[in-house]
């Protein structure tokens, strides 16, 4: 009996331990299939091409293309080409350094390649008989309003060496697969767009070309006036792995950043512009400032714009230029999220003016009022003139006014009745003490 139920017991014990081991076993399939799905958005899709004639010899080659995880409608996404090493025929071999270019025709569905073309490859030396293996990169346009998913089909691929670009290696591939990249939520403009502004930055060389991503923060005034100067608080912050960098190479530019607003809607204001200050490290990502900073403009009209965050461009090309030594317009405009200035009518002009000017009438009529010599002396001479001929005693000259001997006794009697009686006070105060 003993052993029966210590069998049924260890039996239930076995139970839940298996019970247990199969929901391990579940949360952990279904976090790898979790896992594997996530990644697979940005999974690589490699497409084996046949190529033939130009600078290379290579007669097949497989191509990467890497998408983003999501888009956005309305802006811009990347989408990278991975090329393979290239070996350079005897033939084509380059007398000076150059650079390899990569032409791809893209299809996608909906949308437009952005930036369609010749992308520039890695340096190739003088004397070269191989090109390294490289990435370029193409921007696709989603259209406002899109939902789903994008899909880009590669097509041809054109390689050729910049310094005989007539000389062109053409491949082909036979692939019908595209890679598929999801719409995400946002879009369109609106106060619903977003506020990550993709910009495209060159300089201090125009070589120099840089893919910079900036979370913009815009704070509108609530007062703004036509005739006076308002101002718009600027904000901004980098996306992870999309900051600007300074160049590498010890060269310097004022640590100043300028950013611009763009305003639509009313007649004459179409910016702001504002200045801040960032800190500049060779090689190392130019700060934007922690603090919001303001953009100023005026208004000649009232009405309502529309505000959308604009331009930025970083320090000056010289000490003393005027040109910005990094440029950085805006790639996803029809994408971002816009704000509402509300511009009022002028002040009104008060009575305040009225009331100002009213004292300088009065002041002048004082003025005339109190500086009266003549008329006194008038006045006295009649007065001499009611003297009495005989020479009656007045008390002193027809021309003395009143006698002042009168104040000056009263003066003295009032002076010496409070002597006496601040004695007085003083002797009474000291017998009761």
């Amino acid at each position: 009996m003993l052993k029966s139920q210590a069998g049924r017991r260890f039996a239930r014990k076995t139970s839940v331990l298996g019970l247990l081991g199969t929901g391990v076993l579940f949360a952990g399939s279904a976090f790898t299939l979790l896992t594997a799905t996530e990644a697979q958005a940005a999974t690589p899709k490699t497409y084996a091409y046949t190529c033939s004639g130009g600078p290379f010899t290579n007669t097949a080659i497989s191509v990467t293309v890497t998408p983003p995880d999501s888009a956005t409608a309305g802006g811009n996404f990347e989408l990278a080409l991975g090329i393979p090493a290239l070996m350079i025929a005897s033939t084509s071999t380059p007398q000076t350094t150059t650079n390899l270019q990569v032409t791809a025709t893209l299809t996608p569905t909906p949308g437009s390649v952005f930036d369609a073309g010749a992308k520039t490859g890695p340096s190739v030396p003088s004397a070269a008989t191989s090109v390294l293996a490289s990435e370029v990169k193409y921007k696709i346009s989603v259209p406002t309003g899109s939902t789903g998913s994008v899909s880009v089909k590669p097509g041809e691929l054109r390689l050729a060496l910049a310094s005989s670009s007539t000389s062109v290696t053409t491949c082909t591939t036979t692939s019908t697969e595209a890679v598929t990249v999801p719409i995400g939520t946002g879009g369109g403009g609106g106060t619903t767009g977003t506020d990550v502004v993709q910009y495209e930055c060159t300089g201090p060389t125009a070589s120099e070309v840089h893919d910079v991503e900036v979370k913009v923060e815009l704070t509108m005034p609530t007062s703004a006036k036509v005739g006076e100067q308002f101002a718009i608080k600027w904000k901004g912050t980098y996306t992870t792995g999309k900051e600007l960098k300074a160049p590498s190479t010890g060269q310097t530019i004022s640590p100043k950043i300028f950013a611009y607003a763009a305003l639509t809607g009313v007649s004459g204001l179409t910016s702001a512009t504002g200045e801040g200050t960032t800190t500049v490290t060779a090689g190392q990502p130019i700060t934007l400032p922690v603090a919001a900073f303001d953009l100023k403009a005026t208004a000649n009209t009232a009405g309502t714009a529309t505000v959308k965050p604009g331009k930025i461009n970083f320090g000056a090309d010289t000490a003393t230029g005027t040109t910005p030594a990094i440029s950085c317009t805006v790639q996803n405009d029809t994408a971002l999220k816009t704000y509402t200035l509300t511009v009022g009518a002028a002040t009104s002009p008060t009575s305040s003016s009225t009331t100002t000017s009213s004292p300088k009438p009065t002041k002048t009529t004082t003025a005339y009022v109190t500086v009266t010599p003549s008329a006194t002396k008038s006045k006295t001479k009649q007065r001499n003139s009611q003297t009495p001929k005989a020479g009656a005693d007045t008390g002193a000259g027809g021309e003395m006014g009143p006698d002042g001997r009168v104040f000056i006794l009263t003066g003295s009697a009032l002076v010496a009745a409070a002597a006496v009686g601040g004695l007085w006070m003083r002797r009474r105060g000291v017998s009761r003490s």
